[in-house]
């Protein structure tokens, strides 16, 4: 017999667990940025943030730094409906403060508002094998093991499918992923496992490390052969317009990437930067954009889409 918890999720990735998992009619409260499954917004939103998220990414960028740099949170939750809500259960992460609820934010509420003394699960994805952990995790916390394991099981299964597709393709393209866009950062963490699934050579960031920042001559000397360029926490079409203090670098025009017309824009909000279930989806985008004509699932059009250089 299972108990029935009141659960709510700070971060998405961890919103599209729990409901992957079965148990979303247990969850009673969100992020400003939980949105998968569509439904959930419905739901009640614990925190906002503290810095303008509509603002360009250099703006962003500056925000952040000088809050981190003044020691305050990306984030403000809002303790007041954290008390009303009485959740038996929290989930946040301490990978990355800009992505979600600082943990030691999350610990003071709970400590001066909340009498219901919920459990606190703090994911840290930092590669492949901690989203499966952060999955196990959630799932003990939730009781929902069994189909935790089952979650897993699934996910891995589809990476080794993909594996096996690319392994047959002769060809592995070097490839770069773009991460932010001012001032310009590569891909880490999890990404440049995808790109080995995907069938591709990742030159810049490293599994299970955080993204870093791009040193720009190095990577006009990489020219590598495929680009994808993929902001965190940007859709598609809000990459699209912010994609000119990119395209204006020096030496942009000149890689063979460009020429090629082998440059690609990725969805980051909704699959490559949510170390959830849709991260093999993010594996099947690369191997979409690096194999044109010989892997496709399905995702060009609302994943990715090539860009018109």
């Amino acid at each position: 017999m299972t108990n029935s918890h009141r659960i709510i999720s700070l971060i998405p990735s961890a919103t599209e667990i729990v409901c992957a998992l079965g148990k979303q009619d247990q969850l009673v409260g969100r992020s400003h940025e939980c949105d998968v499954p569509s439904d959930v917004a419905s739901l009640p939103i614990c925190c906002q943030p503290n810095i303008d998220i509509n603002a360009n990414s250099a703006e962003i960028n500056r925000q952040v730094s000088q809050r981190l740099q003044d020691a305050l949170s990306i984030f403000k939750v809002d303790r007041q409906v954290l008390a009303n809500l009485e959740p038996t259960v929290i989930i946040t992460q301490t990978q990355c403060d800009v992505c979600a609820v600082d943990l030691k934010e999350v610990e003071k509420t709970l400590c001066e508002t909340l009498p219901t003394n919920p459990q606190l699960v703090a994911c840290e994805p930092h590669a492949l094998k901690d989203i499966w952990s952060d999955i196990r995790i959630i799932g003990e916390a939730i009781d929902a093991k069994p189909q935790a394991e089952s979650l897993i099981e699934s996910l891995v299964s589809r990476l080794g499918s993909l594996r096996k597709k690319t392994e047959a393709i002769k060809k592995t393209p070097r490839v770069v992923c773009i991460e932010w866009i001012e001032p310009p950062m590569s891909a880490g963490n999890w990404v440049p496992e995808l790109v080995d699934f995907a069938g591709g050579e990742n030159l810049f960031g490293s599994a299970g490390q955080h993204s870093p920042w791009l040193d720009w001559n190095n990577f006009l000397k990489s020219d590598p052969d495929v680009i994808i360029i993929v902001p965190c926490g940007f859709e598609i079409e809000r990459t699209k317009t912010e994609l000119e203090p990119l395209l204006s670098r020096p030496g942009w025009q000149n890689l063979s990437a460009v020429k090629n017309k082998r440059v690609a824009i990725a969805d980051g909000h909704n699959f490559f930067n949510r170390p959830g279930p849709r991260v093999v989806d993010s594996a099947e985008i690369i191997a979409e954009i690096l194999h044109p004509g010989e892997i496709t699932f399905g995702h060009q059009g609302t994943g990715w889409i090539p860009h018109d250089n």
